[in-house]
């Protein structure tokens, strides 16, 4: 594999036919730390985000609930689901590194799965499931209207859609901020545990690539799903959007 300092980093984040050249290797390698570094990173309030993603799930998925987790990584969000009463949980993630590990986690039991996917391209029949959770998930698709209506489709109607992820702030002056400090204590730690200051220098660029959470909200309504509710974070760096699928 390239060393990931060897490619075009803004060159692949605008050009969604190779996004994800990129973001796949880079996540390849900070697989082993990715649990770790999302922790110290946001100082334990990642932690308590995906608190609130699952907290909204629960009440909404209700029976026994069919469950997505899109780019799930290590598992976090697909194990904390798997504890509703019943639910099926299926983890997807482009990064072989991430299913290894996250199968890693697997006693013996098979719930939840995790598989090698797409989340633009799910193995998912039409309206076959009840609820998608996704953190971190579609800032690093390549197109991620796309893969919202992709979340669409393989929704019931009525089906719910919760989202983790940061985003681009509007006001100015704070996003400067919020992107300079982003960029260099990533930038920091990339190189400390890889050598690849991009690995985790990537964020800052990748965001300031992405929208604002309120152009999210719109693209959520548009691709079929009303919004329900945001939860926002550090002044719009990060937001929960809870979605039902429009019947």
């Amino acid at each position: 594999m390239p060393s990931l300092r060897d490619l075009d980093l803004h060159r692949h984040l605008r050009d969604p036919a190779l996004k994800q050249r990129f973001v796949t290797p880079m996540f390849d390698l900070v697989a082993p730390r990715y649990d770790q570094f999302t922790r110290a990173f946001s100082f334990g309030m990642d932690r308590r985000w995906k608190q609130r993603v699952i907290a909204e799930l629960t009440l909404r998925a209700w029976g026994s609930p069919r469950v997505i987790d899109l780019a799930c990584g290590t598992g976090d969000l697909a194990f904390a689901a798997a504890a509703i009463p019943n639910a099926r949980v299926t983890g997807v993630d482009a990064s072989s590194r991430m299913i290894e590990l996250a199968n890693a986690r697997l006693a013996r039991a098979d719930n939840p799965a995790f598989v090698v996917g797409d989340m633009a391209r799910l193995v998912a029949g039409d309206a076959s499931q009840d609820a998608i959770i996704a953190g971190y998930a579609f800032r690093n698709a390549p197109d991620h209207r796309a893969a919202l209506r992709e979340a669409a489709r393989v929704l019931r109607p009525g089906g719910v859609l919760v989202t983790l992820d940061f985003f681009r702030p509007r006001p100015a002056p704070w996003r400067a901020l919020f992107l300079s400090y982003l960029r260099v204590a990533g930038s920091l730690v990339g190189w400390w545990w890889h050598r690849e200051p991009v690995a985790y220098g990537y964020i800052a660029p990748s965001i300031a690539a992405f929208v604002s959470w309120q152009q999210f909200s719109a693209d959520i309504g548009n691709a079929g799903f009303d919004v329900r509710r945001v939860h926002r974070y550090l002044l719009g760096g990060v937001a929960i959007h809870v979605a039902m699928r429009r019947t």
